[in-house]
């Protein structure tokens, strides 16, 4: 199928006088993960991942995806003949030198110009003009063969109340102009859709597990515009916009208004976020001020009812994951259980919860040498069973009012080698030393993530992505701009300062292809310590309510300090949830969290 589709675009191609034609995996807002209508790449190249690029030719398929996926790219492309390019490893080309090698002189690239955004086409234009290459952007192709391609969706909204998100829009709204003032800029587009979501309390439901509305957002000193469906809008919510001052348009009426900004102006827009075609609207005589959304920055730091109410989730949501823990330990081998049934158990738990609303992200249930592959997704035909040994990872989250919550453990259900146990308490060290982490303020992620890979580097061992990822407030899981990674990887924005408020998680692991993964994943919130001389110190809390499995660990290879955090962590884990759990539940509580 994915063969025929191939061809069926390369006789669209030849028509259309077009060489090569990218297909990457966004919506028209450059969104992490997108809804059903935009996956493109998905439709044509059979791989399942959050994130990669496709590039179709004449002669092959190509896709690049990054060190999360390789494993089940690698399985799902094969059927399709489409080339698995591995992003950031030796011996593979970068999509740039692709490009280069494969365009013809004067050649045509092709791509819809609404879901690539302006910074990556001026790459491309800068990066192939010695070929002369030209663009053709005006159309869709894949949609032009794509066969009872999903309509796009159209959920109805909410607003979320100022007792959640402890400021209402009209301050944010004067906040922003505030900054725009600063930037001189007379207008702010925005397109991304946490950016508006946070900006206008809105939210909904058009992306899966994502609580966002469809929308662009445009913004001046004396107006201010929220493009979308407008069947996603109730009365209450066009009047509580209303009374902030925001009016409501037609989703594709952005491209019409801005062809109508006066000449002489300027307007700010981060060019990773505001796609091709939007940016190319401008009329003539407009500038552009290019720079990070403030609203990125402004919603990484959570105020103090956010925070507050992020303590809420988490313990709604350890209660939740902990009983989960407790069913799996104390049933597997006495009643069936695959990795599916496991993830439907524990949405089960999280649905008891009030205020559960829905996951934060597609879950990971991987047993054994499945929890090899970081983003691993289980179907009905690869469900493994779980049987009374190894190991079960499990990667979930949740969506609640009172924020989104993100949790993984990896679990002992029987017999595992030493070497999987010496795994096992190096992935424990790592995730302990960050969260007891003290630092100066000034501190990035980076100068924080050995604290986590160092017993792992110890092992001679490592983990393709990065350590841990900011939190949105009832939004996405993944957040910028903080985060903890090794090295700088420009294109992620997360390595910025970390300051108070900001919430991170604390997520190191270990992965051994064909035998074993291991995760151990808390969330930190940054918190402002002793202020002395010598500057103002800087800690983390830790917001997550779970036993980490005893089982795994190896105590004799933990120095005093990390098993006295581990029992203090887990003294106050008993402290939060004993409250919920009764009988052999709270027995067995107690006993995952004693001292060791």
């Amino acid at each position: 199928m994915i063969k025929q589709r191939i061809e069926r675009l390369r006789a669209l191609m030849e028509r259309s006088g077009v060489d090569a034609y990218l297909i990457p995996t966004a919506d028209f807002h450059e969104s992490e993960y997108v809804g059903e209508y935009f996956k493109a790449r998905e439709y044509m190249s059979g791989f399942t991942g959050s994130a990669g690029v496709m590039v179709v030719t004449q002669k092959e398929a190509c896709l690049w995806t990054d060190g999360r996926y390789f494993i089940q790219a690698a399985a799902q492309l094969a059927p399709g003949g489409v080339i698995l390019q591995k992003m950031g490893e030796e011996g593979y080309p970068t999509l740039e030198e692709y490009l280069e090698k494969n365009l013809p002189q004067g050649g045509v690239l092709g791509f819809d110009g609404r879901v690539v955004c302006c910074a990556t086409a001026r790459d491309l234009e800068k990066r192939l003009a010695p070929l002369k290459i030209s663009f053709s952007t005006e159309r869709d192709l894949v949609g032009e063969i794509w066969e009872n391609r999903p309509a796009l969706s159209c959920e109805p909204a909410f607003l979320l109340d100022v007792r959640y998100c402890g400021e209402g829009a009209a301050s944010k709204l004067a906040r922003l102009r505030s900054r725009m003032a600063e930037l001189h800029a007379g207008f702010h587009l925005i397109t991304s859709l946490d950016d508006i979501a946070w900006l206008l309390n809105l939210r909904g439901n058009d992306v899966e597990c994502n609580p966002m509305v469809l929308s662009y957002f445009l913004l001046s000193d004396e107006k201010a515009a929220l493009y979308c469906n407008p069947r996603a809008l109730d009365p209450e919510i066009c009047a509580a916009l209303s009374a902030d001052g925001v009016e409501t348009l037609p989703y594709e009426q952005v491209y019409r208004d801005l062809c109508h900004i006066p000449a002489g102006e300027a307007v700010l827009l981060d060019p990773h976020k505001v796609n091709y075609a939007l940016v190319r609207s401008l009329g003539q005589g407009v500038s552009t001020v290019e720079a990070v959304n403030p609203t990125t920055p402004f919603k990484a730091v959570k105020n103090e009812t956010e925070i507050e109410n992020l303590r809420r989730s988490h313990l709604k949501d350890g209660v939740a994951f902990t009983k989960f823990m407790y069913w799996l330990k104390t049933r597997v081998g006495k009643e069936p259980m695959t990795e599916l049934t496991a993830a439907e158990y524990l949405e089960g738990c999280r649905r008891a919860q009030e205020g559960y609303i829905e996951p934060s992200f597609d879950m990971i249930a991987a047993y054994k040498a499945n929890a090899a592959m970081m983003h691993y997704s289980a179907t009905p035909e690869s469900s493994a069973a779980i049987l009374p040994e190894g190991m079960l990872l499990v990667d979930s989250g949740g969506q609640y009012f009172e924020g989104t919550t993100d949790i993984t453990r990896t679990m002992v259900l029987g017999p595992v080698s030493d070497e999987i146990r010496r795994h096992f308490t190096a992935v424990v060290r790592g995730n302990l030393n960050l969260a007891r982490a003290k630092f100066l303020y000034g501190c990035r992620g980076i100068n924080l993530d050995y604290l986590a890979r160092g017993p792992i580097w110890e092992l001679d061992l490592d983990y393709k992505c990065g350590t841990g990822h900011g939190v949105g407030f009832l939004l996405g899981v993944h957040e910028a701009p903080n985060g903890f990674r090794w090295k700088i990887v420009p294109e992620r924005n997360d390595s910025c300062v970390l300051e108070a408020g900001m919430v991170t998680t604390d997520e190191p692991g270990i992965y051994i292809e064909g035998s074993h993964g291991i995760r151990i994943e808390n969330e930190l919130v940054c918190q402002n310590g002793v202020k002395n001389e010598y500057g103002q110190f800087m800690e983390f809390e830790n917001i997550t309510y779970a036993p980490i499995d005893l089982d795994g660990i190896i105590p004799e290879l933990m120095s005093a300090p990390e098993k006295d955090y581990l029992n203090r962590y887990h003294a106050m884990v008993f402290e939060k949830l004993s409250p919920y759990f009764t009988g052999e539940e709270a027995d067995w509580l107690r006993r995952c969290t004693r001292a060791i």
